[in-house]
């Protein structure tokens, strides 16, 4: 297995989306998760992941609260709100359109 590969401009938004769908997570967490569910292959470094996090945040597609984290360290948990659903949801048809074009030029070239 190769050394985890970091992420490309864009794509931080749709795994952050799609990873805390299911549950609020803390920063760190969510990191952890997209490099379990991607095998290891996917990497979120801090200076993307917060970045990102604020971003998501200020345009109203999650929102965070203050809680406590596995090891009992204070952590800021994020949740998708209902706005964040429905961009999820735009997001997801969007990296199939932009996937499938991609694979069509290989396929094709």
């Amino acid at each position: 297995m190769g050394k985890p590969t970091d992420l490309v401009q864009g794509t931080v938004d749709l795994l952050i989306l799609k990873t805390i769908a299911l549950e609020p997570l803390h920063g760190w967490a969510i990191a952890q998760r997209i490099r379990q569910l991607s095998d290891e292959i996917l990497q979120v470094q801090q200076g993307s992941l917060y970045p990102a996090l604020q971003r998501l945040e200020k345009q109203g597609w999650i929102t965070a609260e203050w809680g406590a984290s596995e090891n009992n360290r204070r952590a800021r948990f994020y949740r998708l709100t209902k706005a964040g659903q429905k961009q999820l949801v735009h997001e997801e048809a969007e990296w199939a359109r932009l996937s499938g074009g991609i694979g069509l030029v290989l396929k094709k070239a």
